[in-house]
C-alpha cells in the first residue's frame, strides 16, 4: 500500500523537472505545459473524497486495486503520448486513478491496526507522504538526465508501469476485498456534487491563475468555491440531523483536535509545496542548474524528512508535546536560512545543505505527529471520512502553497527586472521570509485552535 502511495506522490512532482524537455519535444504552449503539470493535481484533489467513500462502500482493497490499475494504464499512455493534448488527457486520468487508490491507504491502516501498531503504521504513512514530494524532484531529475535509450522525458511516466504491475499482482493476494457493516452507507450524491464543484472552483484558478496572469474569472472562481463550501457544510449538517449518511460525518470535524490538525496539515503542506516550487525556479532559472542537479538539491530534505517521520515516536517522552510547535519553528528558521544563504546569487555551499536538512526536520515534526495523533483515536467507522478529509487537505495545501508562494516569487522577480542569479535570489529571499511567517503561524496555532 505504501509503495503505491509513494509512486502516486512521485507523479505530483516528478513532472516539474521534466517540464522544459516535454515542452520542447511536444511543442507545447505555456498553457498546455501548465495543464500537463496541473491536470493530475486537479482530478486528484477533486475526486479524493469520492474515492474514500467508494472504498467505504465497495471495499477498500478492491477500490485500491482498481485505482492502481487505472493509474498504471494511464502512466503507460502518458509515456507513449505523441502530443500535448494526449498527455493532458492521460494526466487527468492518472489523477483519477490516484484519487481512487490513495484514500484507501489510510482507511486500511485505520481498520487493520490498533494501538501502537497503528501509530507505527501512521508514522510510516506520514514519512512516505511528504518524502514523495521531494523525492519526485530527485527522481525526475535523474530520469530526464539519464535519457534512457534516447527516450528523454518518457521514463518519468513509464517507470510506473513495471512497479504498478508488481503491486497489482501482490495486492490481489494480500489486500482485503470486503468492508463489512459499512457496505450499506450511501454515496451522498448531492454532497459529492457540491464538494466536487467547490474543490474544482478552488483548484483550477490556483493551478492556472499564474499562467493566465490572474484574470477576473480566477477570482470569481475562488469566491464561488467559498460559497459552495459553505453550502456543502450546511447540507451535510442537515443530512446528518435527518439521520442520513453525509459525505463527511460532522462528528469527524468535531473530533478533539481535528480542526487544529486540519489547519496544521494544510499549513505544513503549503510550506512544503511553496518551498519546493520556489527553490526549483531559482536553481534552474537563476543559477542555471541542470534537471539532475536541481533534483538532487532536495535530497537532504527528503532523507531527513523520512528518517524523522519513522523515528520521532521513539524520542524521549518529555519531548513529545513540544514536537509539533518545535517543528514549525525549525521550519521557519530553516527556510529563512535558505533565503539568506542564497542571497546575492551565491550557491550557498555547506550551510545551504544544513538549511535544507533543517527544512526536512521541521516539516517532518510538523506533519507526522499531527497526522498520527489526529487519526490514532478516530473511530473505525469514521476511517474513510477522516482519511478522505486529511488527504484532500494535504493536496489542497500543496496546491495553495505552489500558487501563493510561486506567484510571490514570480511577481517579485518581475519587479526586479531581467532574470539574473542576483534578482532570482532576491525574489527567493522574499518568498522564503513569507514561508517562514506561515510556518511561525503553524507554531502558535495550537494556542488558538486547540479543542479540549
Amino acid at each position: 500500500m505504501l509503495a503505491a502511495q509513494f509512486m502516486a506522490l512521485l507523479d505530483v512532482f516528478i513532472v516539474n523537472v521534466a517540464a522544459p524537455t516535454i515542452g520542447t519535444e511536444l511543442r507545447a504552449s505555456g498553457a498546455d505545459l501548465q495543464l500537463v503539470i496541473a491536470g493530475y493535481a486537479i482530478t486528484y484533489s477533486v475526486l479524493l473524497i469520492t474515492g474514500a467513500r467508494l472504498g467505504d462502500r465497495l471495499g477498500h482493497g478492491r477500490v485500491h486495486l482498481a485505482g492502481l490499475a487505472l493509474f498504471t494504464a494511464a502512466s503507460l499512455a502518458c509515456g507513449l503520448a505523441q502530443g500535448s493534448t494526449e498527455l493532458i488527457v492521460f494526466r487527468l486520468v492518472q489523477g483519477a486513478g490516484s484519487a481512487l487508490m490513495i484514500p484507501q491507504v489510510l482507511s486500511l491502516i485505520q481498520r487493520t491496526f490498533t494501538g501502537e501498531a497503528r501509530a507505527r503504521a501512521l508514522g510510516a504513512y506520514s514519512a512516505v507522504l511528504a518524502v514523495g514530494a521531494a523525492a519526485g524532484q530527485v527522481v525526475g531529475g535523474i530520469l530526464v538526465s539519464a535519457d534512457l535509450f534516447g527516450t528523454s522525458w518518457r521514463p518519468v511516466f513509464l517507470v510506473n508501469v513495471p512497479v504498478g504491475l508488481v503491486l497489482l499482482a501482490v495486492g490481489r493476494r494480500v489486500l482485503p476485498r470486503g468492508t463489512g457493516a459499512e457496505r450499506a452507507r450511501g454515496l451522498d450524491l448531492p454532497g459529492l456534487v457540491l464538494l466536487g464543484a467547490a474543490v474544482s472552483l478552488f483548484t483550477v484558478p490556483l493551478v492556472l491563475g499564474q499562467e493566465e496572469d490572474w484574470p477576473l474569472w480566477s477570482w470569481l472562481s475562488l469566491a464561488a468555491s467559498a460559497v459552495l463550501f459553505a453550502a456543502f457544510c450546511r447540507y451535510e449538517s442537515r443530512l446528518a440531523r435527518r439521520g442520513g449518511a453525509p459525505l463527511i460525518a460532522p462528528r469527524v470535524l468535531r473530533h478533539p483536535g481535528m480542526s487544529l490538525a486540519v489547519f496544521r496539515v494544510f499549513a505544513v503542506m503549503a510550506v512544503n509545496g511553496g518551498f519546493l516550487f520556489a527553490v526549483t525556479l531559482h536553481v534552474q532559472g537563476g543559477l542555471g542548474y541542470s534537471a539532475l542537479r536541481s533534483g538532487l538539491t532536495f535530497a537532504p530534505t527528503a532523507v531527513v524528512f523520512g528518517l524523522v517521520g519513522l523515528t520521532w515516536r521513539s524520542w524521549p517522552a518529555t519531548w513529545q508535546r513540544l514536537l509539533i510547535p518545535a517543528g514549525f519553528l525549525v521550519t521557519a528558521l530553516s527556510v529563512a536560512g535558505v533565503g539568506l544563504v542564497l542571497k546575492g546569487g551565491d550557491e550557498g555551499g555547506a550551510p545551504l545543505y544544513v538549511a535544507y536538512a533543517g527544512v526536512g526536520l521541521g516539516l517532518a515534526l510538523g506533519f507526522s505527529p499531527t497526522l498520527t495523533r489526529a487519526l490514532a483515536t478516530v473511530r473505525q467507522e469514521d476511517a474513510a471520512d477522516a482519511s478522505g478529509l486529511l488527504a484532500t487537505v494535504t493536496q489542497l495545501g500543496q496546491l495553495t502553497g505552489v500558487a501563493a508562494f510561486g506567484t510571490l516569487f514570480l511577481n517579485r522577480l518581475e519587479s526586479l527586472g531581467a532574470l539574473t542569479a542576483y534578482t532570482s535570489a532576491e525574489a527567493l529571499l522574499a518568498c522564503m521570509f513569507a514561508l517562514a511567517g506561515t510556518a511561525a503561524a503553524g507554531a502558535v496555532s495550537g494556542l488558538v485552535l486547540r479543542r479540549r
